[in-house]
């Protein structure tokens, strides 16, 4: 992360957890995209006027502070269902589901896995590859991290859709 976007994250995230919400990634683009990426912090599902809500409050931070010198966009989104991972407390959250990873150096002959979460351990991010053989990947290793779309992610999505909309 470069110090630019761990400004900008130390910015938004105040206001983002103020508002009810956890911030999962900030992230600029080529393009002049500030991505803010968030989720509700008591595990309901997102909504569009969820993001539409704290793009407002984020926009007029963001005009005081000015941390961007050029022109940008601001978009606030969910994490959505393929999810990246990117904070520790989400390898223990979506244990059991398909996940790929990247390291910035090669970690045991390579740079890329993928195969099932086994969770977070003394940071080291355990993975039951998809040759059935069991690694560990150091959390501080990893450039890069998402869920797979699975039919069991689908359903565990659907089933956590379909519960939100009970409780209302």
């Amino acid at each position: 992360m470069t110090d630019l976007l761990r400004r900008i994250e130390d910015i938004v995230a105040p206001t983002i957890v103020g508002m009810g919400y956890e911030l999962v990634r900030v992230a600029l683009s080529r393009g002049g995209t500030l991505q803010v990426m968030i989720e509700p912090a008591d595990g309901r599902p997102m909504d569009v006027e969820d993001c539409a809500t704290v793009s407002r409050a984020l926009s007029a931070v963001l005009d005081v502070e000015d941390p961007i010198t050029s022109a940008y966009t601001l978009e606030v989104s969910s994490p959505g269902i393929d999810r990246p991972l990117t904070r520790a407390k989400d390898y223990a959250r979506w244990t059991g589901h398909m996940a790929r990873l990247e390291t910035a150096l090669p970690v045991e002959g390579r740079r890329r896995f993928k195969g099932t979460l086994l969770g977070l351990e003394d940071g080291i991010v355990k993975l039951r590859l998809e040759d059935g053989q069991e690694t560990g990947v150091p959390l501080s290793a990893v450039s890069r991290a998402k869920l797979e779309m699975t039919d069991a992610l689908l359903e565990e999505h659907r089933l956590a859709q379909q519960g939100a909309g009970q409780a209302h």
